[in-house]
Protein backbone atom coordinates (compact mmCIF):
# COMPACT_ATOMS: atom_id res chain seq x y z
CA UNK A 1 0.00 0.00 0.00
CA UNK A 2 3.01 2.29 0.47
CA UNK A 3 3.66 2.13 -3.27
CA UNK A 4 0.04 3.01 -3.97
CA UNK A 5 0.24 5.97 -1.60
CA UNK A 6 3.40 7.31 -3.26
CA UNK A 7 1.88 6.89 -6.72
CA UNK A 8 -1.25 8.76 -5.68
CA UNK A 9 0.91 11.51 -4.24
CA UNK A 10 2.81 11.79 -7.54
CA UNK A 11 -0.46 11.91 -9.48
CA UNK A 12 -1.65 14.79 -7.32
CA UNK A 13 1.11 16.87 -8.92
CA UNK A 14 0.71 15.33 -12.39
CA UNK A 15 -2.90 14.10 -12.78
CA UNK A 16 -2.66 13.61 -16.56
CA UNK A 17 0.44 11.41 -16.43
CA UNK A 18 -0.61 8.22 -18.26
CA UNK A 19 2.42 6.09 -17.20
CA UNK A 20 1.72 6.95 -13.55
CA UNK A 21 -1.94 6.01 -13.95
CA UNK A 22 -0.94 2.68 -15.49
CA UNK A 23 1.48 2.00 -12.64
CA UNK A 24 -1.21 2.82 -10.07
CA UNK A 25 -3.67 0.53 -11.85
CA UNK A 26 -1.12 -2.29 -11.84
CA UNK A 27 -0.46 -1.76 -8.13
CA UNK A 28 -4.18 -1.97 -7.34
CA UNK A 29 -4.48 -5.07 -9.54
CA UNK A 30 -1.72 -6.78 -7.56
CA UNK A 31 -3.82 -6.14 -4.44
CA UNK A 32 -6.90 -7.55 -6.25
CA UNK A 33 -8.59 -4.16 -5.85
CA UNK A 34 -10.39 -4.48 -9.15
CA UNK A 35 -12.63 -1.44 -8.90
CA UNK A 36 -9.77 0.93 -8.03
CA UNK A 37 -7.55 -0.64 -10.71
CA UNK A 38 -10.20 -0.21 -13.37
CA UNK A 39 -10.75 3.42 -12.31
CA UNK A 40 -7.03 4.13 -12.89
CA UNK A 41 -6.96 2.43 -16.29
CA UNK A 42 -10.13 4.22 -17.42
CA UNK A 43 -8.58 7.52 -16.32
CA UNK A 44 -5.59 6.71 -18.54
CA UNK A 45 -7.94 5.99 -21.44
CA UNK A 46 -9.69 9.33 -21.04
CA UNK A 47 -6.32 10.98 -21.68
CA UNK A 48 -5.05 8.47 -24.24
CA UNK A 49 -8.19 6.78 -25.67
CA UNK A 50 -6.37 4.07 -27.60
CA UNK A 51 -3.76 3.09 -25.00
CA UNK A 52 -3.30 -0.67 -25.54
CA UNK A 53 -1.86 -1.41 -22.08
CA UNK A 54 -4.83 0.16 -20.29
CA UNK A 55 -7.27 -1.68 -22.54
CA UNK A 56 -5.42 -4.96 -21.99
CA UNK A 57 -5.53 -4.59 -18.21
CA UNK A 58 -9.26 -3.84 -18.26
CA UNK A 59 -9.76 -7.07 -20.21
CA UNK A 60 -7.70 -8.88 -17.57
CA UNK A 61 -9.86 -7.42 -14.79
CA UNK A 62 -13.05 -8.50 -16.56
CA UNK A 63 -11.69 -12.04 -16.82
CA UNK A 64 -10.78 -12.09 -13.12
CA UNK A 65 -14.29 -10.90 -12.30
CA UNK A 66 -15.75 -13.85 -14.19
CA UNK A 67 -16.89 -11.84 -17.20
CA UNK A 68 -14.99 -14.00 -19.67
CA UNK A 69 -17.00 -13.26 -22.82
CA UNK A 70 -16.62 -9.51 -22.42
CA UNK A 71 -12.92 -9.94 -21.64
CA UNK A 72 -12.40 -11.95 -24.85
CA UNK A 73 -14.22 -9.33 -26.90
CA UNK A 74 -12.07 -6.57 -25.40
CA UNK A 75 -8.77 -8.35 -26.05
CA UNK A 76 -9.82 -9.21 -29.63
CA UNK A 77 -10.36 -5.50 -30.22
CA UNK A 78 -6.90 -4.69 -28.82
CA UNK A 79 -5.32 -7.31 -31.10
CA UNK A 80 -7.20 -5.86 -34.06
CA UNK A 81 -6.19 -2.28 -33.30
CA UNK A 82 -2.60 -3.09 -32.29
CA UNK A 83 -1.60 -6.29 -34.17
CA UNK A 84 2.07 -5.89 -33.20
CA UNK A 85 1.35 -5.61 -29.44
CA UNK A 86 2.68 -8.95 -28.18
CA UNK A 87 1.17 -8.82 -24.62
CA UNK A 88 -2.33 -8.70 -26.11
CA UNK A 89 -1.73 -11.90 -28.11
CA UNK A 90 -0.27 -13.59 -25.04
CA UNK A 91 -3.29 -12.68 -22.90
CA UNK A 92 -5.57 -13.82 -25.72
CA UNK A 93 -3.73 -17.16 -25.71
CA UNK A 94 -4.52 -17.53 -22.00
CA UNK A 95 -8.18 -16.67 -22.58
CA UNK A 96 -8.45 -19.23 -25.40
CA UNK A 97 -6.92 -21.89 -23.17
CA UNK A 98 -9.47 -21.07 -20.47
CA UNK A 99 -12.18 -21.57 -23.10
CA UNK A 100 -10.74 -25.04 -23.86
CA UNK A 101 -9.37 -24.04 -27.27
CA UNK A 102 -5.74 -25.15 -26.93
CA UNK A 103 -4.85 -25.12 -30.63
CA UNK A 104 -6.09 -21.55 -30.98
CA UNK A 105 -4.19 -20.71 -27.78
CA UNK A 106 -1.00 -22.16 -29.31
CA UNK A 107 -1.42 -20.01 -32.45
CA UNK A 108 -1.84 -16.84 -30.36
CA UNK A 109 1.08 -17.81 -28.13
CA UNK A 110 3.41 -18.32 -31.08
CA UNK A 111 2.33 -15.04 -32.63
CA UNK A 112 3.16 -13.22 -29.39
CA UNK A 113 6.62 -14.84 -29.27
CA UNK A 114 7.22 -14.06 -32.96
CA UNK A 115 6.51 -10.40 -32.20
CA UNK A 116 8.59 -10.35 -29.02
CA UNK A 117 10.70 -13.38 -28.03
CA UNK A 118 11.05 -11.98 -24.51
CA UNK A 119 7.30 -12.50 -24.04
CA UNK A 120 7.78 -16.28 -23.65
CA UNK A 121 5.74 -17.78 -20.82
CA UNK A 122 6.91 -21.31 -20.07
CA UNK A 123 4.07 -22.03 -17.64
CA UNK A 124 1.42 -21.06 -20.16
CA UNK A 125 3.17 -23.03 -22.92
CA UNK A 126 3.25 -26.13 -20.70
CA UNK A 127 -0.47 -25.81 -19.95
CA UNK A 128 -1.24 -25.39 -23.67
CA UNK A 129 0.71 -28.56 -24.49
CA UNK A 130 -0.98 -30.53 -21.72
CA UNK A 131 -4.35 -29.45 -23.11
CA UNK A 132 -3.39 -30.71 -26.59
CA UNK A 133 -2.41 -27.40 -28.14
CA UNK A 134 -0.46 -28.45 -31.24
CA UNK A 135 -0.68 -26.94 -34.70
CA UNK A 136 -1.82 -28.78 -37.78
CA UNK A 137 -3.16 -32.01 -36.40
CA UNK A 138 -4.82 -33.89 -33.59
CA UNK A 139 -2.58 -36.73 -32.48
CA UNK A 140 0.96 -36.74 -33.82
CA UNK A 141 3.46 -33.96 -34.17
CA UNK A 142 3.03 -30.49 -35.54
CA UNK A 143 4.88 -29.10 -38.52
CA UNK A 144 7.04 -26.25 -37.26
CA UNK A 145 10.01 -25.15 -39.39
CA UNK A 146 13.41 -26.40 -38.33
CA UNK A 147 16.53 -26.24 -40.45
CA UNK A 148 20.13 -26.96 -39.56
CA UNK A 149 21.21 -23.71 -41.19
CA UNK A 150 19.00 -21.80 -38.75
CA UNK A 151 20.75 -23.36 -35.77
CA UNK A 152 24.18 -22.78 -37.21
CA UNK A 153 23.36 -19.14 -37.86
CA UNK A 154 22.20 -18.69 -34.28
CA UNK A 155 18.52 -18.20 -35.17
CA UNK A 156 15.99 -18.12 -32.37
CA UNK A 157 15.26 -21.69 -31.36
CA UNK A 158 13.21 -22.96 -28.46
CA UNK A 159 14.45 -26.42 -27.46
CA UNK A 160 11.10 -27.08 -25.78
CA UNK A 161 9.54 -27.24 -29.25
CA UNK A 162 11.83 -30.16 -30.19
CA UNK A 163 9.21 -32.84 -29.62
CA UNK A 164 6.74 -31.08 -31.86
CA UNK A 165 8.94 -30.80 -34.98
CA UNK A 166 8.20 -32.54 -38.25
CA UNK A 167 11.02 -32.89 -40.76
CA UNK A 168 8.58 -32.76 -43.68
CA UNK A 169 8.65 -29.04 -44.30
CA UNK A 170 8.65 -27.29 -47.65
CA UNK A 171 10.25 -23.84 -47.74
CA UNK A 172 8.30 -22.96 -50.88
CA UNK A 173 5.09 -22.88 -48.86
CA UNK A 174 6.33 -20.06 -46.63
CA UNK A 175 5.01 -17.28 -48.85
CA UNK A 176 1.46 -18.17 -49.78
CA UNK A 177 0.43 -14.94 -51.51
CA UNK A 178 -0.12 -14.01 -55.12
CA UNK A 179 -1.03 -10.95 -57.17
CA UNK A 180 -4.46 -10.16 -58.45
CA UNK A 181 -3.72 -9.93 -62.17
CA UNK A 182 -6.36 -7.25 -62.61
CA UNK A 183 -8.60 -5.79 -59.95
CA UNK A 184 -12.19 -5.18 -61.07
CA UNK A 185 -12.53 -2.05 -58.91
CA UNK A 186 -11.75 1.40 -60.28
CA UNK A 187 -12.61 4.95 -59.19
CA UNK A 188 -16.07 4.69 -60.75
CA UNK A 189 -16.93 2.02 -58.16
CA UNK A 190 -15.81 4.18 -55.24
CA UNK A 191 -18.56 6.43 -53.93
CA UNK A 192 -17.55 10.07 -53.51
CA UNK A 193 -14.01 10.78 -52.24
CA UNK A 194 -13.45 13.15 -55.16
CA UNK A 195 -10.74 15.20 -53.44
CA UNK A 196 -8.92 12.00 -52.46
CA UNK A 197 -9.20 10.65 -56.00
CA UNK A 198 -7.77 13.88 -57.43
CA UNK A 199 -4.96 13.83 -54.88
CA UNK A 200 -4.12 10.26 -55.93
CA UNK A 201 -4.28 11.19 -59.61
CA UNK A 202 -1.77 14.00 -59.11
CA UNK A 203 0.57 12.05 -56.84
CA UNK A 204 0.27 8.57 -58.33
CA UNK A 205 -1.69 8.07 -61.54
CA UNK A 206 -0.29 10.83 -63.75
CA UNK A 207 3.35 9.92 -63.04
CA UNK A 208 2.58 6.23 -63.76
CA UNK A 209 0.70 7.05 -66.98
CA UNK A 210 3.24 9.63 -68.27
CA UNK A 211 6.46 7.88 -67.40
CA UNK A 212 8.64 9.31 -70.15
CA UNK A 213 7.59 12.87 -69.38
CA UNK A 214 8.34 12.49 -65.71
CA UNK A 215 11.65 10.70 -66.40
CA UNK A 216 12.71 13.69 -68.50
CA UNK A 217 12.55 15.69 -65.28
CA UNK A 218 14.39 13.00 -63.32
CA UNK A 219 11.24 11.68 -61.67
CA UNK A 220 10.54 7.94 -61.53
CA UNK A 221 7.12 6.36 -61.54
CA UNK A 222 6.26 4.52 -58.35
CA UNK A 223 7.33 5.23 -54.81
CA UNK A 224 5.46 5.22 -51.53
CA UNK A 225 2.18 6.84 -50.51
CA UNK A 226 0.63 6.71 -47.05
CA UNK A 227 -3.15 6.77 -46.77
CA UNK A 228 -4.36 7.75 -43.33
CA UNK A 229 -7.64 8.59 -41.67
CA UNK A 230 -10.45 7.13 -39.56
CA UNK A 231 -11.18 3.39 -39.85
CA UNK A 232 -13.81 2.27 -42.31
CA UNK A 233 -13.50 5.25 -44.68
CA UNK A 234 -12.27 3.34 -47.73
CA UNK A 235 -8.46 3.31 -47.56
CA UNK A 236 -8.31 -0.33 -48.71
CA UNK A 237 -10.96 0.22 -51.38
CA UNK A 238 -9.26 3.31 -52.81
CA UNK A 239 -5.95 1.40 -52.93
CA UNK A 240 -7.52 -1.42 -54.92
CA UNK A 241 -9.23 1.14 -57.17
CA UNK A 242 -5.88 2.87 -57.76
CA UNK A 243 -4.49 -0.40 -59.15
CA UNK A 244 -7.59 -0.70 -61.32
CA UNK A 245 -7.15 2.82 -62.71
CA UNK A 246 -3.60 2.16 -63.92
CA UNK A 247 -4.35 -1.47 -64.89
CA UNK A 248 -1.64 -2.73 -62.58
CA UNK A 249 -1.39 -5.97 -60.65
CA UNK A 250 -2.44 -5.68 -57.03
CA UNK A 251 -1.07 -7.42 -53.94
CA UNK A 252 -2.49 -6.87 -50.47
CA UNK A 253 -0.04 -7.85 -47.73
CA UNK A 254 -1.16 -8.75 -44.21
CA UNK A 255 0.96 -8.87 -41.09
CA UNK A 256 0.44 -12.61 -40.72
CA UNK A 257 2.03 -13.17 -44.14
CA UNK A 258 5.31 -11.63 -42.98
CA UNK A 259 5.85 -12.37 -39.30
CA UNK A 260 7.70 -15.57 -38.48
CA UNK A 261 9.00 -17.01 -35.22
CA UNK A 262 12.48 -17.48 -36.71
CA UNK A 263 14.83 -14.53 -36.48
CA UNK A 264 15.67 -13.40 -40.01
CA UNK A 265 12.74 -15.22 -41.63
CA UNK A 266 10.35 -12.26 -41.43
CA UNK A 267 12.91 -10.05 -43.18
CA UNK A 268 13.37 -12.76 -45.83
CA UNK A 269 9.61 -12.89 -46.48
CA UNK A 270 9.36 -9.12 -46.73
CA UNK A 271 12.22 -9.03 -49.23
CA UNK A 272 10.58 -11.74 -51.34
CA UNK A 273 7.30 -9.81 -51.41
CA UNK A 274 9.09 -6.75 -52.78
CA UNK A 275 10.95 -8.91 -55.29
CA UNK A 276 7.64 -10.34 -56.48
CA UNK A 277 6.33 -6.79 -56.99
CA UNK A 278 9.45 -5.79 -58.94
CA UNK A 279 9.13 -8.84 -61.20
CA UNK A 280 5.45 -8.04 -61.82
CA UNK A 281 5.75 -4.28 -62.40
CA UNK A 282 3.68 -2.24 -62.93
CA UNK A 283 2.31 -3.33 -59.60
CA UNK A 284 0.63 -1.93 -56.53
CA UNK A 285 1.88 -3.31 -53.22
CA UNK A 286 -0.61 -2.56 -50.44
CA UNK A 287 0.22 -2.79 -46.72
CA UNK A 288 -2.86 -2.49 -44.54
CA UNK A 289 -2.28 -1.38 -40.93
CA UNK A 290 1.25 -0.49 -41.99
CA UNK A 291 1.98 0.97 -38.54
CA UNK A 292 2.24 -2.64 -37.30
CA UNK A 293 5.27 -3.15 -39.57
CA UNK A 294 6.62 0.39 -39.42
CA UNK A 295 6.24 1.17 -35.72
CA UNK A 296 8.51 3.64 -33.99
CA UNK A 297 11.74 1.78 -33.20
CA UNK A 298 12.23 3.53 -29.88
CA UNK A 299 9.09 1.75 -28.65
CA UNK A 300 10.47 -1.66 -29.59
CA UNK A 301 11.68 -3.89 -26.79
CA UNK A 302 13.04 -6.64 -29.04
CA UNK A 303 15.85 -6.25 -31.55
CA UNK A 304 13.94 -8.55 -33.93
CA UNK A 305 11.24 -5.90 -34.40
CA UNK A 306 13.82 -3.21 -35.09
CA UNK A 307 15.55 -5.43 -37.64
CA UNK A 308 12.31 -5.96 -39.55
CA UNK A 309 11.71 -2.20 -39.64
CA UNK A 310 15.24 -1.64 -40.98
CA UNK A 311 14.55 -4.21 -43.71
CA UNK A 312 11.30 -2.42 -44.64
CA UNK A 313 13.16 0.87 -44.90
CA UNK A 314 15.81 -0.72 -47.10
CA UNK A 315 13.20 -2.20 -49.45
CA UNK A 316 11.51 1.17 -49.83
CA UNK A 317 14.63 3.20 -50.48
CA UNK A 318 18.16 1.92 -50.89
CA UNK A 319 20.73 1.70 -53.66
CA UNK A 320 19.99 -2.01 -54.05
CA UNK A 321 16.21 -1.52 -54.29
CA UNK A 322 14.94 -0.85 -57.80
CA UNK A 323 11.27 0.00 -57.30
CA UNK A 324 10.61 1.69 -60.63
CA UNK A 325 7.03 0.81 -61.57
CA UNK A 326 6.19 -0.44 -58.09
CA UNK A 327 3.74 1.70 -56.16
CA UNK A 328 3.81 1.01 -52.43
CA UNK A 329 0.64 2.04 -50.64
CA UNK A 330 0.39 1.96 -46.87
CA UNK A 331 -2.83 2.46 -44.92
CA UNK A 332 -3.03 3.35 -41.26
CA UNK A 333 -5.43 4.74 -38.70
CA UNK A 334 -2.53 6.03 -36.61
CA UNK A 335 0.22 7.67 -38.71
CA UNK A 336 1.71 9.19 -35.54
CA UNK A 337 2.84 5.70 -34.48
CA UNK A 338 5.06 5.25 -37.54
CA UNK A 339 8.80 5.57 -37.24
CA UNK A 340 9.73 9.04 -38.53
CA UNK A 341 12.24 7.45 -40.92
CA UNK A 342 9.34 6.16 -43.03
CA UNK A 343 8.09 9.68 -43.70
CA UNK A 344 11.25 11.08 -45.25
CA UNK A 345 11.61 11.64 -49.03
CA UNK A 346 11.96 8.43 -51.02
CA UNK A 347 9.77 6.37 -48.68
CA UNK A 348 6.22 7.25 -47.63
CA UNK A 349 6.91 10.83 -48.60
CA UNK A 350 3.40 11.51 -49.92
CA UNK A 351 0.56 11.52 -47.40
CA UNK A 352 -3.09 11.36 -48.45
CA UNK A 353 -5.76 12.07 -45.84
CA UNK A 354 -8.86 9.91 -46.35
CA UNK A 355 -11.67 11.66 -44.42
CA UNK A 356 -15.19 10.42 -43.73
CA UNK A 357 -17.43 10.79 -46.78
CA UNK A 358 -19.15 14.16 -47.14
CA UNK A 359 -22.88 14.41 -47.84
CA UNK A 360 -22.72 13.94 -51.65
CA UNK A 361 -20.32 11.02 -51.12
CA UNK A 362 -22.62 9.44 -48.53
CA UNK A 363 -25.50 9.77 -50.96
CA UNK A 364 -23.50 8.01 -53.68
CA UNK A 365 -22.37 5.27 -51.29
CA UNK A 366 -25.97 4.69 -50.22
CA UNK A 367 -27.04 4.33 -53.87
CA UNK A 368 -24.21 1.87 -54.54
CA UNK A 369 -25.09 -0.18 -51.46
CA UNK A 370 -28.74 -0.34 -52.49
CA UNK A 371 -27.89 -1.80 -55.90
CA UNK A 372 -29.05 -5.38 -56.33
CA UNK A 373 -31.02 -5.40 -53.08
CA UNK A 374 -34.81 -5.33 -52.58
CA UNK A 375 -34.91 -1.68 -51.47
CA UNK A 376 -38.15 0.25 -51.96
CA UNK A 377 -38.79 3.98 -51.70
CA UNK A 378 -35.15 4.89 -51.12
CA UNK A 379 -34.43 8.61 -50.72
CA UNK A 380 -30.64 8.54 -50.67
CA UNK A 381 -30.34 12.33 -50.28
CA UNK A 382 -32.60 12.42 -47.20
CA UNK A 383 -30.82 9.44 -45.65
CA UNK A 384 -27.39 10.99 -46.35
CA UNK A 385 -28.37 14.06 -44.34
CA UNK A 386 -29.27 11.90 -41.34
CA UNK A 387 -25.95 10.05 -41.18
CA UNK A 388 -23.46 12.88 -40.66
CA UNK A 389 -19.92 11.70 -39.74
CA UNK A 390 -20.71 8.12 -40.77
CA UNK A 391 -17.90 6.20 -42.44
CA UNK A 392 -18.47 3.82 -45.32
CA UNK A 393 -18.28 0.94 -42.84
CA UNK A 394 -20.89 2.64 -40.64
CA UNK A 395 -23.22 2.97 -43.64
CA UNK A 396 -22.75 -0.70 -44.41
CA UNK A 397 -23.73 -1.46 -40.81
CA UNK A 398 -26.92 0.57 -41.33
CA UNK A 399 -27.81 -1.48 -44.41
CA UNK A 400 -26.89 -4.75 -42.69
CA UNK A 401 -29.19 -4.02 -39.74
CA UNK A 402 -32.08 -2.95 -41.96
CA UNK A 403 -31.65 -5.99 -44.22
CA UNK A 404 -31.54 -8.36 -41.24
CA UNK A 405 -34.91 -7.02 -40.05
CA UNK A 406 -36.49 -7.38 -43.50
CA UNK A 407 -34.95 -10.83 -43.97
CA UNK A 408 -36.33 -12.00 -40.65
CA UNK A 409 -39.82 -10.93 -41.71
CA UNK A 410 -39.33 -12.49 -45.15
CA UNK A 411 -38.50 -15.85 -43.57
CA UNK A 412 -41.69 -15.72 -41.51
CA UNK A 413 -43.84 -14.79 -44.52
CA UNK A 414 -42.07 -16.95 -47.06
CA UNK A 415 -41.70 -14.10 -49.56
CA UNK A 416 -39.35 -11.19 -50.20
CA UNK A 417 -40.00 -8.17 -48.00
CA UNK A 418 -38.46 -4.92 -49.31
CA UNK A 419 -36.17 -2.76 -47.19
CA UNK A 420 -37.82 0.64 -46.84
CA UNK A 421 -36.55 4.13 -46.12
CA UNK A 422 -38.14 3.84 -42.68
CA UNK A 423 -36.15 0.64 -41.99
CA UNK A 424 -32.90 2.37 -42.95
CA UNK A 425 -33.63 5.46 -40.83
CA UNK A 426 -34.46 3.25 -37.84
CA UNK A 427 -31.21 1.33 -38.29
CA UNK A 428 -29.27 4.61 -38.63
CA UNK A 429 -30.41 5.62 -35.14
CA UNK A 430 -28.89 2.45 -33.70
CA UNK A 431 -25.49 2.87 -35.38
CA UNK A 432 -23.10 5.37 -33.83
CA UNK A 433 -20.53 7.02 -36.13
CA UNK A 434 -17.16 5.41 -35.42
CA UNK A 435 -15.19 8.35 -36.81
CA UNK A 436 -15.84 10.70 -33.88
CA UNK A 437 -13.65 8.76 -31.47
CA UNK A 438 -10.80 8.77 -33.99
CA UNK A 439 -10.98 12.55 -34.42
CA UNK A 440 -10.87 13.04 -30.64
CA UNK A 441 -7.43 11.44 -30.63
CA UNK A 442 -6.26 12.80 -34.00
CA UNK A 443 -7.10 16.37 -33.00
CA UNK A 444 -4.56 16.27 -30.16
CA UNK A 445 -1.79 14.97 -32.44
CA UNK A 446 -2.62 17.55 -35.12
CA UNK A 447 -2.53 20.40 -32.59
CA UNK A 448 0.41 19.41 -30.39
CA UNK A 449 2.59 16.99 -32.39
CA UNK A 450 2.48 18.52 -35.84
CA UNK A 451 5.73 20.45 -36.10
CA UNK A 452 6.34 19.06 -39.61
CA UNK A 453 2.83 19.92 -40.79
CA UNK A 454 1.99 16.33 -41.70
CA UNK A 455 -1.46 16.55 -40.12
CA UNK A 456 -2.56 19.95 -41.41
CA UNK A 457 -5.29 18.19 -43.40
CA UNK A 458 -6.87 17.06 -40.12
CA UNK A 459 -6.90 20.62 -38.80
CA UNK A 460 -8.37 21.83 -42.09
CA UNK A 461 -11.09 19.18 -41.98
CA UNK A 462 -11.97 20.13 -38.39
CA UNK A 463 -11.99 23.83 -39.26
CA UNK A 464 -9.16 24.62 -36.82
CA UNK A 465 -6.66 27.37 -37.59
CA UNK A 466 -3.39 26.73 -35.79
Amino acid sequence: MADIASLKQALAFSPDNVPLLLMLGDAYLEQFSFEEARTSFEAALRIDPGNPQARLQIARILDLEGRGSEAILRIEQVCGDFPSFAPAWMLRAGFSLNENRPREARDFYERAVALDPSAKNEDLLKRIRQAGGTRGGGEGREAVPQRNSDRQAGAFFDPDFEDDFDEDFDDDDDLEIEFEQRTEVDFARVGGMESVKEDIRMKILYPMENRELFEAYGKKAGGGVLLYGPPGCGKTLISRATAGEIRAKFLSVGLHQILDMWIGKSEEKLHEIFEMARRNAPAVLFFDEVDALAADRKDMRSSAGRTLINQFLAELDSEASQNDGVLVLGATNAPWHLDSAFLRPGRFDRLVFVPPPDEPAREEIIRLMAEGKPVAGLDSAALAKKVKDFSGADLKAVFDQAIEGALSEAMRNGKIVPVTQKDLLRAAKNVKPSTRKWFESARNYALYANQSGFYDDILHYLGIQK
